[in-house]
């Protein structure tokens, strides 16, 4: 983003439980599906992200992890409940959109930083 540009403003925002996906539309036409196990897996709480650069937790076994509820925070951010309990993680909708648009990327990173430490997406 540029500065002084206002961040993309959430126009829709559709929990498909069955499918294990959070669709989200932005006002600048963008739209993301963004599933259950990226988003855990991405989650912006100290427990993934850590307390620093550098010190982020690699979360395996979360395949089949679902969202059981979402959860306004302000007019800024949603909290995602996970049915593997989580619920720490305050997920801002500027942090939405960056893991929309960098989604493929982040995918990529930990698939392979799984394979890296010998874990799975597989409970």
């Amino acid at each position: 983003m540029t500065l002084g540009k206002t961040a993309p403003w959430p126009t829709e925002l559709r929990l498909r439980r069955a499918e294990k996906v959070l669709d989200i539309g932005f006002d600048d036409g963008r739209r993301f599906t963004l599933p259950a196990e990226y988003l855990r897996v991405e989650s912006p709480s100290a427990e993934v992200q850590g307390h620093g650069p550098g010190h982020k937790v690699i979360i395996a076994g979360r395949a089949h992890v679902g969202i059981m509820n979402l959860e306004p925070v302000g007019n800024y951010a949603v909290r995602i409940k996970f049915d593997d309990l989580h619920d720490t993680g305050i997920y801002s909708w500027e942090y939405l959109y960056q893991l929309g648009v960098e989604q493929p990327k982040r995918w990529r990173d930990y698939l392979a930083a799984l394979a890296e430490k010998g874990l799975k997406r597989e409970p």
